[in-house]
């Protein structure tokens, strides 16, 4: 106990710390508050009064307008900027940035109080410790540095495991050569410039044998290749990068191979229909380089998503997810929601991007709740080939189905012929089971034949008994492959139409077997056997 009131106070004197960087005239305002702990940073504007910013608000520290000896008198007694325009205070967390004009001159600075906050991650400790790769993802402000030089301390200081920062801009571990207490037993490489963040994440790996690296703001693609190549090498990570949800990340073209990469994928005709979605979709491109993500909504509220790969994976198929949601109580008693998946209504598209949380850690559609609209009526193409397409017309006519006859087996669903015309097997008929058409035969060409049909395939259609006939053919298709292979040597399916058959054989293809038809319409079959 008496330990950690030790680091409370030395947190307390690094403020005192900042604040004497300001000139006097600020100071005076700012220390007669007594709300300073809630401070979040001082922000200096050239012909602008003096601003202090905390938590629920935001302050005028005097009506004299902000000097340019104001901000030159800081300047000076602060360390040197780098190349981000980024300058710290030595053995101090906090961080001054500058703005400077077209000239490089600075006209606006922005002091950022950095705190070392002790039991930040109570909420995701057991992530930390189970040693995977854990991701944090949170909008500025929120804690996710804080966070991680909490995860650095406990790691190295209670987990005794070898853990490096790597410390852009001297942010996690404060600056000068002498990292902070608050990370405790880690050690620190510092980077010369954000541009070479990738160069030394390596580096750390090969020269000094870390268990672990902790890494704040992975923002360009160079970054996020060397943390896969450091995970590939079996170092856990902890780190934090630009973005406010797994959503975000996913459509993120630079960011996103940090949870396997997205690619677009043209699936076969038998895998789309076993999907039910369309033959292009999006899936995963390779193993996602962070196991764990986290979004941080503040310091006691997080989203979890325990399984990055599985969860990456059903969010590109169209499932709805609700997260694992944890808070930490003041006791440090830490609460969890069970994950929740759904089938979204789109039926596989791409959900909505960056979908915000309601109370309960759920995904929330800001739309408007809207009556459920009606699925709309498919129109049925047809071609008629030897089928007088006037008694076609006709028939469509009289039943007021949802049919246009076309003359076209590109454009055209199906193919309607005779008896007489499909036993001649003609260019036109092999062109349509080679496109994948459905051939359906009439006995007769009749106008009642031809009226009993209309009726019954717009009906089908209507009822998805097509689909679910297809369903079942594969599945029968399927099966019987499994027999062959476990020994039959001859397997005889059930009597098919054309297209159907069409399928069948593509399924013994698949399964490296033979296949042929036999029979006479209506009752012709498909026969699986080994070659």
């Amino acid at each position: 106990m008496g330990e950690f009131a030790d680091l409370e106070r030395k947190i307390d004197l690094d403020l005192g710390v900042l604040i004497d960087k300001l000139p006097a005239h600020i100071q005076e305002p700012l220390n007669s508050r007594d709300d300073l702990d809630e401070l979040l940073e001082v922000v200096l504007d050239l012909g602008r009064e003096p601003e202090a910013r905390f938590r629920e608000q935001s302050v005028s520290l005097g009506s004299a307008e902000v000097s340019e000896d104001d901000i030159q008198h800081t300047i000076s007694r602060i360390g040197r900027f780098g190349e981000d325009n980024r300058a710290g205070i030595e053995r101090t967390l906090h961080r001054i940035s500058a703005i400077r004009n077209r000239s490089g001159k600075a006209i606006g600075l922005t002091l950022r109080v950095g705190r070392a906050v002790y039991g930040t991650i109570r909420v995701i400790e057991d992530l930390i410790m189970t040693g995977k790769s854990v991701l944090l993802l949170g909008k500025p402000g929120v804690g996710k540095t804080t966070m991680l030089r909490e995860v650095a301390r406990v790691l190295a200081d209670d987990a005794h495991r070898r853990v490096i920062v790597v410390d852009t801009s001297n942010e996690i571990a404060g600056d000068g050569d002498i990292p902070h207490p608050a990370i405790g037993r880690a050690r620190r490489m510092q980077v010369p410039s954000p541009a070479f963040q990738h160069n030394v994440m390596i580096e750390a790996v090969e020269n000094h044998m870390p268990e672990v690296i902790i890494i704040d703001e992975i923002g360009i693609e160079l970054d996020a290749n060397a943390a896969r190549t450091i995970a590939e090498r079996g170092v856990q990570l902890v780190a934090t990068a630009h973005g406010n949800t797994l959503d975000n990340l996913i459509m993120n073209p630079t960011l996103s191979d940090l949870v396997g990469g997205v690619q677009s994928v043209t699936l076969g005709d038998i895998e789309a229909r076993r999907r039910r979605t369309q033959k292009t979709v999006l899936e995963r491109r390779a193993p996602p380089t962070f196991d764990v993500l986290v979004e941080i909504q503040n310091w006691s509220e997080v989203v979890v998503h325990p399984d990055v790969a599985e969860t990456v994976d059903r969010i590109l198929r169209g499932y709805t997810i609700a997260p694992e949601h944890r808070t930490v109580s003041a006791d440090g008693t830490v609460a969890k929601t069970t994950p929740q998946v759904t089938r979204s209504p789109n039926g596989g598209a791409s959900p909505i991007a960056g979908m915000p949380f309601d109370g309960n850690g759920q995904r929330r559609d800001p739309r408007p709740e809207q009556e459920p609209q009606r699925e709309p009526i498919k129109v049925t193409h047809i071609m008629p080939y030897g089928v007088n397409k006037g008694k076609l017309q006709q028939a469509v006519r009289h039943t007021n189905s949802a049919v246009e006859v076309v003359d076209n087996i590109s454009s055209a669903d199906l193919l309607l012929t005779t008896k007489n015309y499909y036993r001649r097997k003609t260019s036109a008929l092999q062109a349509a089971e080679q496109k994948g058409k459905p051939v359906y035969v009439l006995r007769r060409n009749t106008a009642p034949q031809i009226q009993q049909f209309v009726k019954a395939i717009t009906r089908d259609k209507r009822h998805g008994r097509h689909d679910d006939k297809l369903d079942g053919a594969m599945r029968e298709a399927e099966d019987a492959a499994g027999r062959i292979r476990n020994g039959e040597h001859k397997v005889h399916l059930s009597p098919q139409g054309s297209y159907v058959r069409h399928v069948q054989h593509e399924i013994a293809e698949k399964h490296g077997l033979e296949s042929h038809s036999v029979g006479k319409e209506p009752g012709r079959r498909v026969v699986f056997y080994h070659g």
